[in-house]
């Protein structure tokens, strides 16, 4: 099915190329649509990758937080 959505081409060796292409044909899909997919799924690890280092640094340079229930009974509001 054509498409008028952005494209990107790269060059590939020739065993990228052929595992993507076996991959494909496992999955019944163009190999267009599977390395759409496979960059898709490395981008999300890249993130994922990013977003666990900013929580480890918070761990280490951020101070305990506190529930909004925690606060209000330390400071008895309620």
């Amino acid at each position: 099915m054509p498409t008028s959505g952005p494209r990107i081409s790269a060059v590939v060796e020739r065993p990228l190329y052929d595992a993507i292409q076996r991959i494909a044909a496992r999955d019944q899909v163009s190999i267009s649509e599977k390395a759409r997919d496979l960059l898709r799924e490395a981008l999300e690890l890249t993130e994922d990758a990013a977003l666990e280092q900013l929580v480890n640094r918070r761990r280490r340079t951020s101070r305990r937080s506190y529930s909004l229930a925690e606060v209000r009974r330390r400071l008895r509001l309620d």
